[in-house]
């Protein structure tokens, strides 16, 4: 590709993804009128997945500031497209304060208990602004973080570089804080009587793994589609996949953890959430989850040619990206529902999401040159990290 080449989406496929999206409202809309109690559980699933995914792509696009990596920048507009994601995905939480009565019944305070700690924490006001706190904090580093970048490739100055770290060491810090506790807010709080120590490091490994696998599947069809094609090399493939392969493990690692330390510990108040999970109907997505989401991609990326295949990558990623939504799915379902129930409608609503995703991806990829200009991913940084020698 020449330096400067932008990406062109296809019209026909720009066309039947707002055919979905609009389809996905529809059946939205009619979900709500009819089974408010079915519907809402979805939209806060696929939401939190959507923000889960643009927050993946903003923590990856952090850390290659942070970290000073060379590899990765010449990918970088990968993950800054899925951070344009964010302002969209941040409305399709914050639509979830009218849902709050199907999905938080700890937010329907009693009059006998709104003295109380707890309940003012679960306080419909105080939970529904921390949500918009959350959400509007991570819309405008991520907007700052693009601004900055796109800057960047008509001004090289140091100073946009140095606003580029500040800002990705302040997102990280917020980050860690404030999503801690939405994990807990969105994901815990359906299970009001259970608690975890770990569940905001678990959720956190999600967010990362999903994003990394987001980066790989974007990076790897835009190969196929003939663009990157001298901008990413076979080493980056390489990264990416031991990337995939060491967050899936880790996200496995946490996954043991709370499970054993519960099993073992067998307090009542712990056990509940297990006991679902693990019992029938339920006990077949409980193993496929840990299946699909470590086991597979564990076992096929374990030898270095893998990590080094575009098309083994690709169709890796895709799985790991359908875990994500699978593990959603059991912190989500299981406490709304007597038995996995996949409905037509819940897959239409599934397919807007992504069909939005599709639809603000590849927007933001198509607004600026594919491959960094200036900065930390200008032309010479493409050279040194294409051409030279890496140790295997």
């Amino acid at each position: 590709m020449t330096q400067g080449e932008r990406f062109v989406p296809g019209a026909a496929a720009r066309n039947g993804a707002w055919i979905l999206v609009a389809v996905g409202i529809l059946t939205a809309g009619i979900g709500l009128a009819s089974t408010p109690q079915r519907t809402w559980p979805d939209l806060l699933l696929n939401g939190y997945y959507t923000i889960a995914i643009a927050l993946g792509g903003t923590v990856f696009v952090a850390l290659h500031y942070l970290s000073g990596a060379a590899w990765s920048a010449t990918i970088r507009r990968v993950p800054e497209a899925l951070m344009a994601a964010m302002p969209v995905a941040a409305v399709l939480m914050l639509v979830l304060v009218f849902g709050r009565e199907w999905l938080y019944p700890a937010t329907r305070v009693s009059p006998r208990a709104a003295e109380s700690a707890k309940a003012l924490y679960l306080s419909a006001p105080f939970f529904f602004g921390r949500m918009a706190v959350f959400v509007i904090a991570w819309t405008a580093f991520a907007r700052v973080l693009r601004r900055t970048s796109l800057r960047q490739d008509s001004d090289a100055a140091p100073r946009l570089r140095a606003h580029l770290v500040r800002a990705s060491a302040g997102f990280v810090v917020v980050f860690a804080v404030s999503f801690s506790l939405a994990s807990f807010d969105w994901l815990m709080t359906l299970t009001p009587d259970w608690s975890s120590t770990i569940f905001a490091f678990y959720n956190f490994a999600g967010v990362l793994v999903g994003g990394i696998a987001a980066v790989t599947m974007c990076t790897v069809l835009l190969l196929e589609r003939g663009y990157l094609a001298d901008a990413v090399s076979d080493d980056q493939l390489h990264d990416l996949g031991k990337l995939l392969l060491a967050f899936s493990t880790f996200w496995a690692y946490l996954w043991f953890a709370q499970y054993l330390l519960i099993w073992y510990g067998n307090l009542p108040e712990e056990t509940t959430y297990y006991m679902r999970r693990t019992s029938q109907p339920w006990i077949t997505l409980f193993l496929l989850n840990l299946a699909v989401n470590w086991v597979v991609p564990f076992l096929v990326l374990l030898p270095r040619a893998t990590k080094r295949s575009a098309t083994t990558l690709k169709w890796v990623a895709m799985l790991i990206l359908a875990g994500r939504w699978l593990d959603l799915y059991l912190a989500v379902m299981p406490e709304m529902l007597p038995r996995p129930d996949l409905r037509a409608a819940d897959v239409l609503m599934v397919g807007g999401y992504a069909a939005t995703l599709f639809l603000i991806v590849t927007r933001a990829l198509a607004s600026a040159p594919l491959v960094p200009l200036n900065g930390h991913g200008s032309a010479r940084t493409l050279h040194a990290v294409t051409e030279a020698p890496r140790r295997a």
